[in-house]
């Protein structure tokens, strides 16, 4: 594929990629649908949503370097070996981003939702009933960030309703860093794919084709 289309067709992908990260850590601010808990984000909002990594990291310097890498695809001053030696700077920049959301979304999953929950419960029939007792915020699935294994809270939704405010805010939780984990993860390779494909740009071109003033069919023009 021709160095030029290759970087359009990338940048035009992240957008979507990007909107959906931006999206879905904006939606993490609001569980169970209320303003409530960002009035008090520093104890009712995880620190991995606070870090705004779908926001900023997946979103805004992806962002920068999509609008850069789809102009390398377009006919003008960024379509040449110049345009791409700079996509491959912007594409760092954009990986770096991207990797600081995919970060933070799997801390975020691993480590569980903060939620009010009562530190006390009984466990019958393997199902987890919350007793009577104090109510407290905290992160009841919060451990050591250790590799996923069977014993892991994802692995065992019977156990989620813990949290009894704000509702259902495990399962809010799990599906939005996923979400973001998955389209960080699709921007990283991206991004990877674009500072190979800058690379050969600067060295083979970007195989843009334009006409001649005497009107001959068109020349390569790298």
């Amino acid at each position: 594929m021709c160095t030029g289309k290759c970087s359009k067709f990338i940048g035009v992908s992240l957008y979507p990629l990007i909107l959906i990260c931006i999206t879905a850590n904006l939606m993490m601010f609001f569980p169970d649908w209320s303003t409530e808990y960002i009035v008090n984000a520093g104890e009712q909002i995880t620190q991995e949503v606070r870090s705004v990594g779908g926001i900023v990291g997946g979103g805004l310097l992806v962002l920068i370097s999509a609008v850069h890498i789809q102009a390398t695809g377009r006919k003008g001053c960024c379509n040449n070996r110049c345009g791409m030696f700079l996509s491959i700077a912007f594409s760092i920049i954009g990986l770096g981003g991207a990797l600081f959301g995919f970060l933070m979304s799997l801390i975020g999953l691993l480590r569980g939702p903060v939620c009010q929950f009562n530190p006390t419960f009984s466990n019958d029939d393997n199902i987890i009933k919350p007793t009577n007792g104090s109510l407290v915020w905290g992160r009841p699935f919060d451990g050591e960030l250790e590799e996923l294994s069977d014993d892991n809270y994802l692995f065992h939704p019977d156990t989620w309703n813990i949290c009894l405010a704000p509702r259902n805010v495990v399962m809010f939780n799990v599906i939005l860093f996923s979400t973001i984990l998955v389209a960080t993860g699709i921007e990283i390779i991206l991004c990877a794919v674009q500072v190979l494909n800058g690379l050969f740009g600067c060295i083979c071109g970007t195989c843009r084709k334009e006409k001649n003033e005497k009107g001959d069919k068109g020349e390569l023009i790298e």
